[in-house]
């Protein structure tokens, strides 16, 4: 683990976690699995996309480890009886009796009551040992923080899309669940140079991750790397430690431009 950050609780559930967590979705190896824990990453999201070599590389670590990583498995559905049946078959795959983490994916309202119960009785069988939600509609996270079958929670936030600052982050002050950051290179569009403004440096990968992490409030940061030189740039993250102000003031303008770029685009297709 690099000297920027150390494992911290993730909000009440009790669970240490590494400040970065390493993403399945988009090409990470077992090996990439195995060599990002020995580089002190403890937080592993089989989410989107369940690749088997990912998870045979989880499932390496978790016959000498379990104890020591934490686990997110994801579901999508919007059945209650296939939530049993895709967290029972990735447990299976990953060789483990449960999950740290059961993800439910993509709910920009309340789940209703069938869905919760089906999550809850998993947690109460001790197959999931917390519930984490994830949302696109900011203004939902507050009703889900104070819904106590929620113990983390996973929102967008980056330089481009801060959001977060004001419409989730404030109400962690009525309850402290974790908080899991996502997209902070906002799709590689931060780090992309055509649409960095002019005169301003280009960002690293690194960069965008240290901006998220500075964050207090944020608990963990998703790196999705595509292969070994873009996780090893990810977790420089670790090394280069917290944002100064000057950093963080560089961050929001190349965000906010890299956003009123976007939001202009958007404008002239419907024009």
């Amino acid at each position: 683990m690099g000297c920027g950050w150390n494992k911290v609780k993730l909000g009440e559930t009790g669970l240490l976690v590494s400040p970065l967590g390493l993403s399945a979705s988009y090409g990470a190896s077992g090996s990439d699995v195995e060599h990002a824990f020995d580089s002190g990453i403890n937080y592993f999201y089989w989410g989107s996309f369940r690749t088997s070599d990912f998870g045979a590389g989880l499932r390496r670590i978790g016959a000498q480890n379990r104890e020591k990583i934490v686990t997110v498995v994801q579901t999508y559905t919007r059945a209650g009886f296939f939530m049993r049946r895709s967290l029972e078959s990735a447990l299976r795959k990953l060789n483990t009796d449960y999950t740290d983490l059961l993800l439910l994916g993509w709910w920009n309202a309340v789940p209703p009551q069938r869905i919760l119960d089906a999550a809850l009785k998993l947690q109460a069988e001790g197959k999931a040992k917390h519930i984490l939600i994830s949302c696109h509609n900011r203004q939902m996270f507050k009703e889900f923080m104070a819904n106590p079958a929620f113990g983390a929670i996973m929102v967008r936030y980056n330089a481009a899309h801060p959001g977060a600052e004001t419409e989730v982050f404030p109400f962690l002050k009525q309850r402290r669940v974790g908080v899991v950051a996502y997209t902070a290179t906002r799709w590689g569009d931060l780090v992309n140079p055509k649409k960095i403004p002019e005169g301003e440096a280009v960002p690293r990968a690194s960069d965008c991750y240290r901006f998220a992490l500075t964050n207090p409030s944020v608990d963990v940061s998703l790196i999705g790397p595509k292969n070994r030189d873009e996780l090893n740039e990810a977790m420089l993250a670790l090394d280069r430690g917290p944002m100064s102000e000057d950093e963080l003031a560089w961050m929001k303008r190349v965000g906010k431009a890299v956003r009123n770029r976007q939001m202009g685009f958007i404008q002239r297709m419907k024009d």
